[in-house]
């Protein structure tokens, strides 16, 4: 699951600072930030604290995430819209990963069947047996975990509430008095996540996104991918 997660927050932020380039804005090409080293992008505490200390809690919530790449909207050609393009590139990133990840499996299904196996609720399925099995089995398992990562972090990033890229791309398309209002929580809006995590067991906002929705549309896109992967298998 780890390599999947760091995979799936550093492209995240590259998508950001890439789209923030093209859109004129040199900031984290300057700063050594538009790469793909891991290295580059890990935040002490997103990226190892966070996510150890959430495997850790039974039943806690899975979160991470990435050192933000440095953006200047001064820099951009039309700062709204390209400042919009920048937030929606790091959800956009995740989608094609989660897509990406579950074309992966299907590949490796068709390739070896009996890799469904391991999914099964039948506790007599045999372990992997062959070399072959052995090689494919892992990456299997990693490209599963790869959808359901990405899709999480997609719909979560998603949340209309600064500094997410959901609020940041609603800043950008509200009237200039709306989008004023609603920066102004920005200062404020970890502590109103926090707030939203801590009071879930009875508003169930996050439990919607980290379960319902990222399970049904990481199914969608799982099956999807399987049904078209067997279309093609003569």
């Amino acid at each position: 699951m780890a390599l999947p997660l760091l995979f799936a927050m550093v492209l995240h932020e590259y998508a950001h600072g890439w789209v923030a380039y093209r859109c004129g804005d040199p900031t984290a090409k300057l700063q050594g930030r538009l790469t793909m080293n891991p290295l580059a992008h890990i935040d002490r505490f997103g990226t190892i604290i966070l996510p150890l200390i959430c495997l850790l809690i039974p039943g806690g919530f899975f979160l991470g995430w990435a050192k933000p790449v440095p953006i200047d909207p001064r820099n951009m050609r039309q700062p709204r819209r390209d400042m919009a393009l920048v937030a929606a590139a790091g959800p956009a990133m995740n989608l094609a990963l989660a897509i990406g990840s579950a074309l992966l499996f299907a590949l490796l299904l068709s390739i070896d069947p009996t890799i469904g196996n391991y999914w099964s609720k039948s506790e007599g399925s045999p372990p992997p047996d062959t070399l072959h099995q052995m090689l494919l089995l892992p990456i299997a398992v990693m490209s599963v975990y790869s959808v359901l990562i990405n899709v999480l972090l997609m719909l979560f990033n998603l949340l209309p509430l600064p500094p997410l890229d959901g609020g940041r791309i609603l800043t950008s398309l509200l009237p200039r008095t709306a989008a004023m209002t609603l920066m102004r929580v920005e200062p404020y809006g970890m502590f109103i996540l926090m707030g939203l995590i801590l009071l879930d067991p009875q508003i169930h906002v996050i439990h919607t996104i980290t379960s319902t929705l990222t399970h049904s549309l990481s199914n969608t896109i799982l099956s999807t991918a399987v049904g078209l992967g067997a279309g093609d298998t003569p």
